[in-house]
């Protein structure tokens, strides 16, 4: 068992066959699956579920989007900001664990988004923030 660590699920948990709707049988985000399942000693947070595993792969793509980050601790939600800022993407602390579901979500609309534009790697980006 892991114990005092930190997992950062990325999971998207959608319908088929299309893989255009969110699919959430438990009625829970994939992350809180997750924490549930890993137990106490084990923190997890949410994050990079709507950036494209094309983009994510292609170490040349200029990542132009945000990245929603949901999870119950500031310090953890911060590391992995920081993992954002290291790979070109703004992390943007979208609070609680449980609004993973809402991240989780969004990457079916932007599956959609991409079908109906014929484009691919359709992202986020949160307005109105102060720059950094």
């Amino acid at each position: 068992m892991l114990q005092g660590k930190l997992v950062i699920t990325v999971v998207a948990p959608l319908g088929q066959p299309k893989a255009r709707a969110v699919r959430l049988p438990s009625g829970l985000s994939a992350a809180e699956e997750a924490q549930q399942q890993l137990g106490r000693g084990v923190t997890v947070v949410a994050a990079f579920q709507n950036i494209s595993a094309v983009h994510l792969r292609d170490l040349e793509h200029e990542l132009d989007c945000d990245v929603l980050i949901c999870g119950e601790k500031a310090a953890d939600k911060d590391v992995v900001a920081g993992l954002c800022r290291d790979a070109g993407m703004r992390g943007i602390n979208a609070g609680a664990l449980a609004n993973a579901v809402v991240a989780e979500g969004l990457t079916a609309v932007l599956l959609g988004i991409n079908v109906r534009h014929k484009i691919s790697g359709a992202g986020i980006r949160i307005t109105g923030l102060p720059a950094e």
